[in-house]
């Protein structure tokens, strides 16, 4: 498979919208499109094939780490079109590789419908926002949109570290450095200890996947900077959870103190498919207060999911009201929506029981996340732009 391929296999990517290209010994090249596998109609690709089309596009000293570990991780350009995220590795003794596509065009955070609760956050001097969901929710698109925001808006040194850079910035209103791990700084953490010297306004943090780096993180908004991290979580609760869970036992009750005084907000989002086609994002969305913050300090994460139910006059909500409102207006299926639930057997009881007519005012209420809370009567009509 020749270099003149793999241009020909990107060009259809991009043409036809896919958001990932798998390349496996045994089948046609597979596009993920609107979250559904397809596959091309072309030969069936042979050892050989992936092999010389891994070498096509790897950088010599990704094509080293495959060798020596298994698997490597790198981003390029396909000349002005877009970039792709690059995931090569080892199976079965063959070469696999997985291409995800990040567009050239940044999308705005009006047009990813954010909570506008997002947008008040990441103006503040100081605090670690987290944006959390499953590989492939968006995470990136959303924490880009975030950049570009404060990009346009504000006079900020934003740093980010990343493995690999996928969106690529340029300086606007602000002046802004990408660094890439393994290629500009050896970890994480290093890059991280190394901005605190570098005058940042805003650090973003590709990944928190380890005890150092969320050590660093923390440190970082403790000492009068905005950071952006990312997690592999499903939940408000669960991410706070998750981060206490790094940390030996006899650490995590000042890590859940450091955590009260630093973290500001949490966004979990899922990516479903639109019944008529694209994608849309579901938003948990949790603000947090003194109150939270006394929950997350005494151990008592458990009750941070009635918080936000409760929060929405301050833009919270949860994830399984927004996915039951995504279903309502006739966007996605029920069987998506609940497949992306935190809580399935409460989303499907509240699905039939509007379908029912059988509804309260309480579970009709719309999408509070616009901050427009002139009033507390249920409000039918979303101004949502789904893409």
């Amino acid at each position: 498979m020749s270099a003149i391929l793999a241009d020909k296999l990107l060009e259809t990517v991009v043409v036809r919208g896919a958001s990932d290209l798998h390349i496996a010994v045994g089948q046609p090249p597979v596009l993920r499109l609107h979250g559904r596998l397809v596959k091309l109609e072309t030969k069936v690709l042979e050892p050989e094939d992936t092999v010389a089309l891994m070498k096509s596009i790897t950088p010599e000293r990704c094509q080293m780490e495959l060798q020596q570990s298994g698997s490597s991780d790198f981003g390029f350009a396909f000349g002005d079109k877009a970039r792709f995220r690059v995931s090569i590795f080892k199976q079965r003794g063959n070469t696999g590789m997985v291409l995800r596509q990040i567009p050239n065009s940044l999308l705005s955070m009006e047009q990813l419908n954010t909570p506008p609760a997002m947008k008040e956050l990441i103006v503040r001097p100081r605090g670690l926002v987290l944006v959390t969901g499953p590989t492939g929710s968006g995470k990136s698109t959303t924490l880009a949109a975030c950049i570009d925001y404060l990009n346009q808006n504000v006079d900020h040194h934003i740093i980010t570290i990343e493995d690999p850079i996928e969106f690529y910035h340029y300086h606007k209103k602000s002046t802004i450095n990408q660094r890439e791990v393994g290629v500009d700084v050896p970890t994480f953490a290093e890059a991280i200890r190394r901005a605190l010297r570098q005058d940042p306004d805003v650090i973003l943090v590709g990944e928190l996947r380890d005890l150092e780096t969320i050590e660093a993180a923390i440190t970082a908004a403790e000492t009068g900077h905005i950071v952006f991290g990312t997690l592999h979580t499903s939940s408000a609760a669960g991410t706070i959870n998750r981060i206490i869970d790094v940390f030996p036992t006899n650490q995590q009750d000042q890590i859940r103190t450091q955590l009260s005084t630093s973290i500001i907000g949490i966004l979990a989002q899922q990516l479903l498919p639109r019944i008529q086609g694209g994608r849309v994002a579901a938003y948990e969305m949790l603000v947090v207060t003194s109150a939270i913050a006394n929950l997350i300090r005494e151990n008592k994460t458990f009750r941070i999911t009635s918080s936000i139910q409760t929060g929405h006059k301050l833009g919270m909500q949860l994830l399984d009201d927004h996915l039951f409102w995504l279903w309502r207006d006739g966007v996605v299926s029920k069987e998506d929506a609940i497949t992306k639930s935190n809580i399935p057997d409460a989303l499907r009881e509240r699905m039939y029981r509007h379908e029912q007519g059988l509804a309260t005012d309480d579970e009709e209420t719309e999408d509070s996340g616009s901050g427009d809370d002139g009033d507390d009567k249920p409000k039918r009509n979303p101004k949502i732009k789904y893409i």
